[in-house]
């Protein structure tokens, strides 16, 4: 008789990645609308679309980061617009 331990179903690799891209995108598509909205609205967007691409469980996660990442890239237009300026500050 040959005894084995129980196996637990362990998430992909690829997943818990995209699953960790999808925040990241949240977080950075925040911090975004306050400070460097110019860098961090692109690598929002980046990455929500990588994470969404590999199939990540935090769909909804990665739709707002791709949001708030257009959002910071139409708050630094308007913002330059009004401001008549190529860079914006409070």
């Amino acid at each position: 008789m040959h005894l084995t331990a129980p196996t637990t179903a362990r998430p992909q690799p690829r997943t818990r990645d995209a699953d960790g891209m999808a925040v990241a995108s949240f977080i950075l598509g925040l911090l975004g609308l306050l400070v460097l909205n110019l860098f961090l609205g692109p690598i929002a967007i980046a990455l929500a679309a990588v994470s969404l691409w590999r199939g990540t469980q935090r769909r909804g996660r990665a739709y707002l980061g791709l949001f708030l990442g257009v959002a910071d890239l139409a708050v630094l237009g308007v913002a330059m617009a009004v401001s008549n300026t190529i860079s914006w500050s409070l």
